[in-house]
């Protein structure tokens, strides 16, 4: 048997998230944490790492921060953060450098949808914002508009639209920072392009 309050009480200190290391140091060993997956306390999230399953205060977005401290959200998850899209996305949509280890999104939950850039591109546009209660790391709208561009082709075209006419309508975008922006992804003529379309 085991103490259900004081595992709970040790993965709190963790966060709700711990490392097979971690679990041993605490001595939850191999059998203990097998029943706490089989009762529905604990759950794999991926190779090595557990996450304790608090109903009441349930936060993919907690689990991805603890994961994933240096990505930042982007495309379709800021399109929806700031109201760009109505679609509640099936997968995070998190941007990290491209030197990352693809191994570490084989998750088994939560679904992302990594993006690789550019050290050098990599926070450009970014800005804080605040999702489920929790301070992420997020591009600010005119970068979340320039990634629609550069992967337009790769959009569902209804989406795509969706998020360029609700960026049109917003008064708080900044097209020159866009453009800016654009000049640094390579992209400036087909901003510029696309832009007078859509202001005209």
């Amino acid at each position: 048997m085991y103490d259900v309050d004081e595992c709970k009480k040790i993965f709190s200190q963790y966060g709700g998230l711990m490392r097979a290391r971690q679990l041993n140091e605490e001595k939850i060993f191999y059998r203990k944490l097998q029943r706490l997956i089989k009762d529905g306390y604990v759950e794999k999230i991926r190779s090595g790492y557990y996450h304790w399953i608090d109903h009441d205060d349930f936060s993919e977005v907690e689990t991805l921060i603890r994961l994933f401290p240096d990505g930042i959200f982007c495309m379709d998850t800021a399109l929806r953060y700031y109201g760009y899209s109505d679609r509640t996305p099936r997968e995070w949509h998190i941007a990290v450098n491209k030197n990352s280890g693809k191994s570490r999104f084989h998750l088994d939950y939560p679904f992302v949808k990594p993006y690789y850039l550019a050290p050098s591109l990599l926070e450009l546009g970014l800005t804080a914002g605040i999702i489920d209660g929790r301070d992420v790391r997020i591009y600010d709208k005119d970068r979340v508009i320039c990634d629609c561009l550069r992967y337009r082709n790769k959009m569902d075209r209804e989406l795509f639209a969706q998020a360029i006419r609700s960026y049109v309508n917003d008064p708080e975008k900044d097209v020159s920072r866009l453009l800016s922006y654009a000049g640094e992804l390579r992209m400036q003529n087909i901003a510029k392009e696309l832009i007078g379309v859509w202001l005209s």
